[in-house]
């Protein structure tokens, strides 16, 4: 997903300022954990009438970033489409949600009609050849414990033709199929890989894996970072569980709303420190008041290898640590966490580089929280080591945002595309749109900045980036566009 961001940050708005604006506007509001409930403005009395507060409150309103989603009726859109929404109303119009662009919809028809053909052609797994079959395909993705009522019941289905699993993306409203989600497994050597590939497109693929199974009045939920994992909680503890699209790499702002209804989350991502790190960021997103995390370690591996092992899945969901951890703990809080580091030594030392096996001895691999700085004359070739290096970690699934000031987005993209396809493809256009489709699939984003730029702009798109995507690698090429500002009050 490279996505541009957008130019320069969306001017931000403070929650208070939503609140004071919602207050003279009439409009009553509920404070949620993320959001503000509204009724909807795009559902039920037209025209000047208050917005009733017997109305459903079905609009949601980021307390972050001001942005809305409207759960009744699907119209999302900035906090000035909001204002505008509401000036309308004032003056007798009907409000229309802010329309996305025709090709985005065009797109979006195109992956659902494609998603509809596929899903046709895929089988629930007990209906194969035979028994023999079933059994091997089972146990190729390591399911063989998933009994078919589940599998039935989250609607999982199975592509022959390109032995892959296909899980369903359902509208909560009128259970129209938006989209899906095929894993299949690679085979290595001894070890197994699972690739996924989503329609839509990972940008706008949305789906929170089990929404339609979840009842009105469930309060506490298990989010787990995979389809499968989500299989495993309901099948052993019987708790109602989501999937996240992209599993521990990001928490998409858009799905929070449909998180709003839960008074207890315990976020059970995966096994290695990578989700617990993801599980800590997700927590701040919902409100950590209402968080527990499940530490990974030995005794508690992901949810569908605990089923697997017949561990008690309930016990474990007992024993997640709430996330909002008090000011001043003692060491017996932190037992847990160091005891987690010792057994985790190997991934305490972060996200190794696949391609630079000296870089991790000398930096232990990527870590977060840690400043980098790569220094050596012009033309020595930082922006191309650079951008090898931040490939490396984004192909590992590390979320990553790039500032270049030096060269244009187009010609970075070029450097980044050419080194992911390991050749020149300029001899070989006939392949671009292949390995372009691949590369889009990359957790990658750019800042749209040129030339001497304000700092605090800069920060500014910066942590929006990382509220909106989960950034955790920031790539700034290079240091000296900070230089042009003689503002004294900036620590460089």
């Amino acid at each position: 997903g490279v996505l541009p961001s957008p130019d320069g940050p969306a001017p931000s708005v403070s929650i208070t300022e939503i609140r004071q604006y919602l207050r003279a506007q009439d409009i009553p509001f509920h404070d949620g954990y993320s959001c503000l409930h509204t009724p909807s403005l795009f559902t039920g009395d037209r025209g000047d009438q208050p917005l009733s507060a017997n109305a459903p409150f079905t609009l949601f309103i980021d307390k972050t970033t001001g942005s809305f989603l409207c759960t009744a009726t699907l119209a999302e859109g900035t906090w000035q489409d909001f204002q505008a929404n509401v000036e309308m109303r004032h003056h007798g119009v009907t409000p229309i949600p802010p329309a996305s662009s025709e090709e985005t919809e065009e797109e979006m028809r195109q992956a659902r009609e494609d998603a509809r053909c596929i899903w046709e052609r895929a089988l629930p797994l007990w209906e194969l050849l035979d028994e023999k079959e079933t059994k091997e395909t089972k146990a190729l993705f390591g399911i063989s414990q998933v009994t078919d009522a589940t599998l039935k019941r989250f609607g999982v289905r199975y592509l022959r033709t390109a032995r892959s699993l296909v899980f369903p993306w359902f509208s909560p409203q009128d259970a129209t199929l938006k989209g899906l989600k095929l894993l299949r497994v690679e085979k290595k050597g001894g070890t197994k890989t699972y690739v996924e590939e989503t329609l839509p497109r990972f940008d706008s693929y949305r789906n929170l894996f089990g929404l339609p199974l979840i009842g009105r009045r469930d309060t506490e939920l298990v989010l787990t970072g995979w389809e499968l994992d989500a299989l495993a909680l309901h099948q052993a503890a019987g708790v109602a569980s989501l999937a996240l699209p992209r599993g521990a790499s990001s928490l998409p702002p858009t799905l929070l709303p449909y998180l709003e209804q839960f008074k207890r989350i315990t976020l059970w991502l995966g096994e290695d420190l990578r989700s617990w790190e993801a599980a800590k960021l997700f927590a701040r997103k919902l409100s950590l008041k209402r968080c527990s995390l499940v530490r990974p370690g030995n005794l508690q591996p992901r949810p569908l290898e605990a089923l697997n092992q017949g561990l008690n899945v309930t016990k474990i969901l007992r024993s997640a640590l709430l996330a909002s951890h008090k000011s001043i703990i003692s060491f017996r809080q932190l037992r847990e966490e160091v005891f987690g580091e010792l057994v985790n030594t190997e991934q305490v030392s972060g996200v190794k580089w696949a391609r630079f096996p000296e870089l991790n001895k000398l930096l232990k691999g990527h870590r977060r929280g840690e400043l980098t700085i790569f220094t050596g004359p012009t033309g020595s070739g930082k922006t191309t080591f650079i951008s090898e290096y931040a490939l490396d970690l984004c192909m590992q699934g590390v979320c990553t945002l790039w500032g270049s000031f030096e060269i244009n987005n187009v010609r970075l993209a070029k450097i980044m595309l050419t080194q992911f396809a390991g050749r020149r493809l300029e001899d070989q256009l006939e392949l671009y749109d292949e390995w372009a489709d691949r590369f889009e699939e990359l957790p990658l984003y750019f800042m749209t900045f040129h030339g001497q730029q304000n700092i605090k702009t800069v920060i500014d798109t910066m942590q929006h980036a990382v509220y909106m995507y989960d950034i955790t690698h920031v790539v700034v090429d290079n240091l000296q566009f900070m230089m042009g500002h003689e503002h004294l009050s900036v620590d460089r």
